[in-house]
């Protein structure tokens, strides 16, 4: 009987032991639940500072631009002028068409060169711009312990049908009420970098 109720006693411990474990183990799975992060990448691109000063610096660029083409388009003008006051097969009517034909060309040449520039700046400022967003939200979700960044841009309405069918292909994130919302936190170190805009 004795031995009876001393190995009762060693399952009925064994039992309570693994009962605690598992409780515990039940009761951490909470704590050790994954925390979610959401940032509107759009957002913080539209409200950053850097942003502001990139656009600003690069109208300015294209302003300059659209002024050299102007002047030189009014240059083409005037030979085009100067081409109606010659007589046609002349060889000063000649030279001039050969003017107002380069003109022309270059003319045409340069505005699609600056197009070309422009995109591939746009392009490579968007880029940089990407990249320091990547690594600041990293450093916000160490810091929050966060182990999911989720990209959460809602879409503008109205739009277009072909933009709300991009929208339904990229738009994935659809609810994400408790998550931390980085956003605002990412456009204050955006805003503190320095020599970002070229």
């Amino acid at each position: 009987m004795n031995r009876r109720t001393i190995l009762m006693g060693v399952v009925l411990s064994i039992v309570a032991v693994l009962a605690t474990f598992e409780y515990g183990r039940a009761a951490a799975a909470p704590s050790s639940a994954s925390r979610i992060g959401v940032v509107s990448i759009r957002t913080a691109f539209n409200e950053c500072q850097q942003q502001g000063q990139y656009r600003t610096q690069a109208l300015a660029r294209q302003n300059r631009a659209r002024a050299e083409l102007e002047a030189k388009a009014k240059t083409i003008e005037a030979a085009e002028a100067e081409l109606k006051t010659l007589k046609a097969g002349t060889a000063d009517y000649l030279r001039q068409l050969q003017t107002v034909l380069q003109g022309r060309a270059e003319l045409d040449s340069q505005q699609e060169f600056l197009k070309q520039q422009r995109l591939t700046e746009d392009k490579q400022w968007m880029e940089k711009l990407y990249q320091e967003t990547l690594k600041i939200v990293a450093a916000l979700a160490k810091e929050k312990g966060l182990d999911v960044v989720l990209e959460r841009t809602d879409p503008e309405f109205p739009i277009s049908s072909e933009e709300l069918m991009a929208t339904f292909s990229t738009h994935k994130v659809l609810y994400a009420d408790g998550c931390v919302d980085l956003t605002s936190e990412v456009i204050a170190r955006l805003d503190k970098l320095k020599n970002l805009v070229p």
